[in-house]
């Protein structure tokens, strides 16, 4: 089914794409406010726990972002070479990030949790000749970057001297210090490579995702129809993760920079009071997370909408939003969570929106412009109500340019002029998408395919779970059942049988769980995401708590 033919009511009328032959993210997100007068604005400000806050403008975030492109042209680099950023959230990751797609460089933002032989399998695979890391980290990376041949160059951040070794270090002072003047941002095409983002590795090594200038305009849609932007009011948007990740460089850096509005991030201890407290005390108005945010304010506060009187607007991606979560957050907060679907190949382009009612349990409408397809095997669009996996037209905007040194990949995944997602899914007849996960998480039980976020979403309303993961028990070839396994609450008392009990009240006979599993914690990647294949690994090996063994 098209969803191009679907018939939306105002202000979901049709979206026509305008890409223009030469655009510049980094000229789109600070030349362009600071010529529309917003140059003394806070553009970005990061309070870290530790050191306190700090806050650049526009001009100021241009400027420093234009002395790192003085520095790559003075380091004698040429367009297109890449540049390694592996910092936690502050103020030079923007700098970093802009200067080098203002340089015509790429950007290969990376998660500062990765271990050493991560960053160095990351840094050899994107050919990487720079990269921008912190005084405080070099040691656990000097012995794993020792035989990148590519790396020429390190950038380190903060206070003390430069270590000593094989590469060539810069200090970040220079470019306050020494460097002055202004780089003419490159004039880049559209279809120019901008940034080069991995994959979060659920299997295997991780995917370099290579995106194009015009990956920003991609997002267009999700600046009217999942933002409030619309409004045209002035914002201050607090986002609670780091900045490599691909859903937080949309949502808390490259658009709301490029639509004029202030952000804030912040670096310190994931602490469910802490979110509270930022948005009160800077009067943010947008709050953006990942559903556990929300549910461990509610969980382990007791505040409400009169302790952050300026939020209007909460967004979350990156997971599945239980229907619990969903209510309560209305409830004691009045505001909705407008969730969305998105991937590191194509950032969300389906999502529940100010305009049409919110369907808990959904995943929201395809945004106008984002041309989605629901397709069988045969590549043909499914009847109404029918799963079948999301497919992208390849004349997206929004989509990856190609996968990094993996011509083979994009041979699998780019077929009948889609890109194939690999995320199954179904649609109802007013358009909302439900999504039913990746083909290997679908459960297959006595002939029926159970989604496991169907079981997860209701077993997340219970009072005893804090978080659970529903997979398919293979006991033979033939008899594959459906489990739960459980991080429970430690102040709520339950067992197998309650929990069994609550299956069989809410979900079909089929659907239900038939055991229980306790756990501690879940295995997770960098970005905090569930390794449903590692969860796999533990219980067929029997390293899960059956809770029905005494």
């Amino acid at each position: 089914m098209k969803i191009a033919k679907m018939t939306f009511t105002e202000p979901y009328a049709p979206f026509q794409w305008d890409i223009p032959e030469y655009f510049n993210i980094a000229r789109a997100c600070l030349d362009d406010p600071v010529e529309r007068g917003l140059g003394e604005k806070v553009a970005m400000a990061v309070e870290n726990e530790k050191t306190g806050y700090s806050e650049i403008t526009y001009s100021a975030l241009k400027d420093m972002a234009s002395r790192f492109a003085l520095l790559l042209q003075e380091l004698g680099l040429t367009q297109g070479e890449r540049i390694l950023i592996r910092l936690p959230n502050c103020l030079e990751y923007p700098i970093t990030f802009f200067g080098a797609l203002r340089y015509g460089a790429i950007a290969v933002p990376t998660s500062a949790l990765l271990t050493g032989e991560e960053v160095r399998y990351i840094a050899k695979n994107s050919e990487a000749s720079v990269i921008v890391t912190h005084k405080d980290m070099w040691g656990d990376l000097d012995r794993a970057l020792s035989d990148v041949a590519s790396l020429k160059y390190v950038i380190l951040v903060g206070d003390g001297e430069l270590p000593k070794g094989s590469k060539q270090f810069i200090d970040w002072r220079r470019l306050s210090q020494e460097i002055s003047g202004t780089f003419a941002c490159v004039s880049t095409k559209s279809e120019d490579p901008a940034y080069l983002v991995y994959t979060s590795g659920t299997t295997g090594y991780p995917k370099g995702v290579l995106h194009a200038h015009r990956a920003l305009l991609g997002r267009l849609p999700a600046a009217w129809y999942w933002f409030p932007f619309s409004e045209g009011r002035d914002e201050k948007i607090l986002h609670s993760g780091k900045f490599n990740w691909t859903y937080v460089l949309g949502t808390a850096l490259m658009d709301p920079l490029y639509h004029g509005k202030s952000v804030l991030a912040f670096e310190g201890k994931n602490e469910a009071p802490t979110w509270i407290r930022l948005i009160a005390q800077h009067k943010c108005t947008i709050f953006i997370g990942v559903p556990t945010i929300y549910r461990q304010i509610l969980q382990k506060t007791s505040y409400t909408a009169e302790d952050v009187p300026t939020l209007r607007h909460c967004m979350c991606a990156g997971e599945h939003l239980s229907n619990d979560i969903f209510h309560e957050w209305r409830r004691r907060f009045r505001q909705d969570i407008y969730e969305a679907i998105g991937m590191s190949e194509c950032s969300y382009y389906i999502s529940h929106s100010r305009f049409r009612p919110t369907r808990p349990g959904s995943a929201g409408i395809p945004q106008p412009g984002h041309e989605i397809h629901i397709i069988d095997e045969n590549f043909q669009d499914v009847p109404t109500g029918e799963e079948g996996m999301i497919a992208i037209p390849l004349s997206d905007p929004g989509l990856f340019l190609r996968y990094w040194q993996l011509p083979e990949e994009d041979e699998r995944l780019r077929r009948h002029g889609f890109f194939l997602t690999g995320d199954y899914a179904r649609q109802d007849e007013d358009g909302y998408i439900w999504f039913l996960g990746r083909k290997d998480d679908i459960i297959k039980t006595f002939g029926y395919r159970v989604s496991p976020h169907e079981i997860e979403r209701v077993y997340k309303d219970h009072p005893a779970v804090l978080d659970c993961v529903a997979l398919g028990e293979e006991l033979t070839p033939e008899k594959i059942l459906p489990v739960i396994v459980v991080i429970r609450d430690p102040n709520v008392a339950c067992n197998e049988e309650e929990l069994l009990e609550y299956g069989r009240k809410y979900l079909a006979e089929y659907k239900r769980p038939k055991k229980v599993y306790f756990a501690q914690d879940f295995p997770r990647t960098k970005n905090g995401k569930v390794l449903r294949s590692e969860l796999k690994k533990l219980l067929q090996s029997g390293a899960l708590h059956h809770a029905g063994k005494v």
